[in-house]
């Protein structure tokens, strides 16, 4: 229950976009009158994602000075009152302004949530929970997606009441969690933490903490490009209407599950290999989806990237996370989710860029295919190196800290 109390709330930010997507023509409509409403009604979805790209690692360093449980729980409060805000408010900017609440609280609860599974569990516990997040967030969004659709029918205001389920997350949190100590022995402990409290920032794994992040935005941008574009290319192929392709795009989706299954089975796999198996399925996936002449061929396609995309980010994340010791490990884990939320924010804008330049999306998922190749190349040439940084464990770390 402490797993389950520890992973609910990675749902909250799937639910942020995914829950009022059915209902954007509502607002849309509603806001009509607002000049440049086309562009700023979008925002009301887009906007906590930007707040968790720039807030992370501050969320992060919060959570290390201030310690996590207690300013989880008061995070869910938040989120639930600015949440449902939407619900009595009349002006756009009112809500846009109430969505800036949801994503500072969005940002605190990802990191603190995500840093308690790194401090609660340790070895293969704290991989698995760590690799369900992946697997978690991409099933709640089928299931949000069909709730705010069904809810949008009584109005586009009332899929915000949904925001009120961080409550039950606070109780959840409140029962079964306590706040996380340092996961090293008693007397180290004291003498680890004062190094780290007078050091700041001193002990933190920059190098290879730096290398993980490159790699984690440079992953985010593919991990999204299917999620958001796969009905651009489906709808090249003759598949117009959005209730098929939404079905289809869920279908192919579920690699991203599957790809988290198959890491709890070859999570110990060293991590050079790991990543060359990844971006290969990435590369593979995007150069089907992009030469495809049938619907189903690109499903092919999207359904293979899609299970390269569930084994690289629970690859990452556990890398990320076995770096880091108690005393950093919040801002570690903000500063990687910063690094995430930077890939989505800029997938959907580098995809128009490449469909722009080379002819449409379908070319523009084969230059992502060669995006693969080239971090797959890089990957290799880096293995020796990577290999290097993949052995060292939080427990090498704090050997390192403390000396």
């Amino acid at each position: 229950m402490t797993g389950i109390a520890l992973l609910l709330p990675i749902t909250l930010s799937t639910m942020a976009i995914v829950l009022l997507a059915p209902v954007l023509p509502g607002i849309l409509a509603e806001f009509s009158g607002v000049p440049g409403h086309e562009y700023w009604v979008p925002m009301i979805l887009t906007i906590p994602a930007l707040c968790i790209a720039l807030l992370s690692t501050f969320a992060g360093l919060l959570g290390d000075v201030f310690g996590r449980r207690r300013l989880l729980m008061a995070s869910f409060v938040i989120y639930a009152a600015v949440g449902v805000a939407p619900v009595f408010l009349r002006g756009l900017w009112a809500i846009l302004i109430s969505r800036v609440g949801v994503g500072i609280a969005e940002a605190l609860i990802m990191v603190l949530s995500t840093t308690m599974i790194g401090d609660t569990f340790q070895g293969r516990a704290r991989d698995k929970w760590l690799a369900a997040q992946t697997a978690f967030a991409s099933l709640s969004a089928l299931l949000f997606f069909n709730i705010g659709g069904q809810l949008g029918s009584f109005g586009w205001r009332t899929p915000f009441w949904v925001y009120l389920s961080a409550l039950l997350m606070l109780a959840l949190v409140l029962v079964y969690t306590r706040e996380p100590k340092s996961d090293v022995p008693h007397g180290q402990a004291a003498k680890i933490h004062a190094h780290a409290s007078s050091a700041g920032w001193a002990g933190f794994p920059w190098a290879r903490m730096l290398l993980i992040l490159a790699i984690t935005v440079y992953g985010a941008i593919f991990f999204y490009t299917v999620q958001i574009q796969a009905s651009s290319g489906l709808a090249v192929l003759g598949v117009t209407n959005p209730a098929r392709a939404g079905f289809l795009t869920s279908i192919a989706s579920i690699g991203v599950p599957l790809g988290t299954f198959a890491y709890s089975r070859i999570g110990r796999w060293p991590v050079q290999r790991l990543l060359t198996i990844e971006f290969a399925l990435l590369a593979v996936g995007f150069l089907l989806m992009g030469r495809a002449n049938t619907a189903g061929t690109f499903m092919v396609g999207c359904f293979v990237n899609q299970l390269g995309a569930g084994l690289l980010l629970p690859t990452l994340l556990v890398w990320a996370m076995s770096l880091l010791a108690y005393e950093v490990r919040g801002r570690g884990a903000g500063m990687w989710q910063s690094a995430f939320a930077l890939g989505q924010f800029l997938s959907p804008v580098i995809v128009t860029l490449a469909a722009t330049h080379v002819g449409g999306v379908l070319n523009a998922f084969v230059v992502f295919s060669c995006g693969a190749v080239v971090g797959l190349v890089v990957l290799l040439l880096c293995a020796s190196k990577i290999a290097r940084m993949g052995d060292v464990d939080g427990a090498s770390l704090l050997a390192n800290l403390h000396g």
